[in-house]
């Protein structure tokens, strides 16, 4: 298959030799290099990339992913990093408007009139900035010989992947991993890898979320191999039964280079390395994929997984080949707890479940959306030292190391998918929903559904994660109904969140397990619960905090004393999303904020809505979400 540009005006084409999402394990060739923490099966391209930048398609160098082509005049920039944190294009703030309103009519393809697919909406457009990266790179010795897969786990907004000249793929899910299989293409010795981002594609009416609108290359790219047996993909199932015992289930997908007999042996171990589980599989079919359960066993009495006593048992995967020889070990911290919904009301572990939250950009001053562990750690340290306790994902995927992080330390996530089409259905001219995406139009339907799945099969095995969530601000219609089916299915012990069927009351009884509102005033909250309501009440947003805001937090709590089916919410937001740049006059390092880059349209100082400055001294609000949150901790 070639590469079309007509793929970015086509919201029916996303994924184009995109690999299925997999759970998010790491892996090692034997336990020597898992005690050490290192992986000769993975090598990270991060680094200087060769770059190229252009306004628009029509000037991008098309022939650049070619083997001979001459890339001599290309720049380098950083990857991970956003492109215009290296001085390209324009940084560019805006909340629920699309960046492009007020410059050119754009409407989502088969909206209005049901018919108009808007052909060469993004692929002919005057402005679409394109990046043009190119990564030269060698194997390893031991990914020698070995399948080879490459990582891409985020690039916004879309990007096209090519390897020596061959076409490897197209994606568009900016937020969570794109994989593709690198092994037909991959030499030992001097490949050239050419990535090609936009800037825009149908994709941005998808992802319309408050954040400043950056693209390129700003999560990690890795390249791992495979060894000759491999875990694919793995969902651990733990559970808490009522007598304080835990069972544990297991469903695994395989992969081999070479069919051969191959023995899997599932071991857990305690915080004391004693062995609570021990058990052999065998392979009894012979195929290259094969797919195989571990029953339920039980295991008992267990420690539970919740904020006060994050307990987590070390679950290790191991592959055996036909010579009883080690091929591969896995290790995935696991924790049995127990969501259900009792008399309309969430309990977690038999108590009622209190949410202390809130909703969590990432971010730093210093590179925007681009953070590493540092900056995680830092963010735990806050959470933890303020008694917050849970953290939606506003409104996207996260980096992979933070579901860990909370895993470890117990915070509860909710955790969305990457969804926001708040300008299709809601601006400043008010509500209509005529050309709202994804809505009931059967072209939007699989791209949200391949959203959720990416959300879903990544973070599985996670026991921090409470709530799936839809996404946000995206209205509700039978495609999100549908996101809610694929959940539902999937997973029976985790709940399903989305606040949009608040605008849309038909839907409610088809989307979402809990009532979820933003900025509902205290009485609006009460009067929703005196009434004998269908479901148990969240504010997935509130108290606002902008400028010298978070009055009026007691007003809020006090309602958790007074209806049980009130269980708490999610304060908007943790962090500022402002950047560090020299002042002009001065010469001093200052922070600005939306509209202070010349950006329109734009909503210029909302986005500073946080509990945290944006580089991370807390605001005097902090004070307040401390002594209220520290009386429900």
């Amino acid at each position: 298959m070639q590469a079309d540009i007509k793929w970015l005006d086509d919201p029916e084409v996303f994924r184009v030799g995109v690999l299925a999402a997999h759970s998010d394990h790491l892996f090692y060739k034997n336990e020597q290099e898992l005690e050490k923490k290192e992986n000769s099966l993975i090598k990270s391209l991060n680094g200087v990339w060769k770059f190229h930048y252009s306004k628009c398609p029509s000037e991008r160098p098309a022939d650049f992913y070619k083997s001979d082509f001459d890339s001599s005049g290309f720049d380098e920039i950083k990857v991970p990093c956003h492109i215009e944190m290296a001085g390209y294009d324009q940084i560019h703030y805006v909340n629920n408007l699309y960046p492009w309103e007020g410059k050119m009519y754009r409407r989502p393809a088969h909206t209005l009139s049901g018919s108009h697919k808007w052909e060469g909406m993004f692929s002919e457009a005057a402005y679409n900035p394109v990046g043009s990266y190119i990564k030269e790179f060698d194997l390893e010795k031991e990914m020698s010989g070995k399948r080879v897969v490459i990582c891409f786990e985020g690039v916004e907004q879309a990007m096209y992947v090519w390897l020596n000249g061959a076409f490897v793929g197209y994606g568009e899910d900016s937020f969570t991993p794109s994989e593709f299989d690198l092994t037909p293409y991959v030499k030992e010795k001097g490949n050239i890898l050419a990535v090609e981002v936009y800037k825009h594609s149908t994709a941005a009416f998808l992802e319309d979320q408050d954040f400043f609108r950056f693209f390129g290359i700003f999560r990690n790219v890795t390249l791992y191999a495979k060894p000759q047996i491999h875990v694919e993909d793995f969902w651990a199932k733990p559970v808490l039964l009522e007598n304080g015992n835990g069972k544990l289930s297991l469903d695994l997908r395989l992969s081999m280079k070479k069919v051969c007999q191959a023995k899997v042996e599932v071991l857990l171990q305690d915080e004391e390395e004693k062995v609570c589980l021990n058990r052999e599989l065998v392979l009894e079919k012979r195929k290259q994929e094969i797919c195989l359960t571990m029953e339920e066993a039980e295991i008992g009495p267990v420690k539970i997984w919740d904020n006060h006593s994050p307990h987590l048992y070390h679950l290790l995967i191991k592959l055996y080949d036909e010579k009883g020889e080690l091929i591969e070990i896995v290790p995935y911290p696991i924790g049995f707890r127990r969501l259900e919904i009792k008399n309309k009301v969430i309990y977690l572990n038999g108590k009622r479940l209190i949410i202390n939250g809130v909703n969590r950009h990432e971010w730093s001053a210093e590179s925007g959306r681009c953070i590493g562990m540092n900056e995680m750690r830092q963010d735990m340290e806050h959470i933890l030292a303020n008694h917050i306790n849970a953290v939606r994902t506003c409104h996207y995927p996260n980096q992979i190391p933070w579901y860990y992080l909370c895993d470890e330390k117990g915070i509860y996530l909710m955790a969305e998918t990457n969804l926001e089409s708040h300008g299709s259905w809601q601006n400043p001219g008010g509500q209509n929903s005529s050309w709202n995406v994804p809505g009931d139009l059967p072209e939007w339907k699989e791209v949200v559904l391949d959203r959720a799945r990416n959300n879903f099969e990544t973070f599985k095995n996670h026991v921090s994660i409470l709530f799936w969530s839809l996404g946000n601000e995206s209205y509700a219609g039978e495609n999100i109904a549908a996101m809610n089916t694929f959940f539902k299915e999937k997973d029976k012990e985790r709940l399903v969140h989305y606040e949009g069927v608040f605008h849309n009351r038909i839907y409610e009884d088809r989307i979402s397990d809990v009532e979820s509102r933003m900025y509902a005033t205290p009485e609006q909250v009460k009067e929703y619960l005196i009434h004998n309501p269908k479901k148990p009440f969240i504010l997935c947003e509130y108290m606002h905090d902008m400028g010298n805001s978070l009055g009026g937090m007691a007003s809020y709590i006090a309602l958790l004393d007074q209806y049980e089916m009130y269980q708490g919410g999610f304060i908007w937001d943790f962090i500022d999303q402002a950047l560090f740049v020299q002042d002009e006059v001065t010469g001093k390092k200052v922070l600005r904020y939306g509209g202070d880059f010349d950006d329109r349209p734009s909503e210029r100082s909302f986005s500073g809505n946080g509990i945290l400055f944006a580089d991370r001294t807390e605001k005097p609000a902090m004070q307040e979400v401390r002594y209220y949150y520290g009386l429900y901790k």
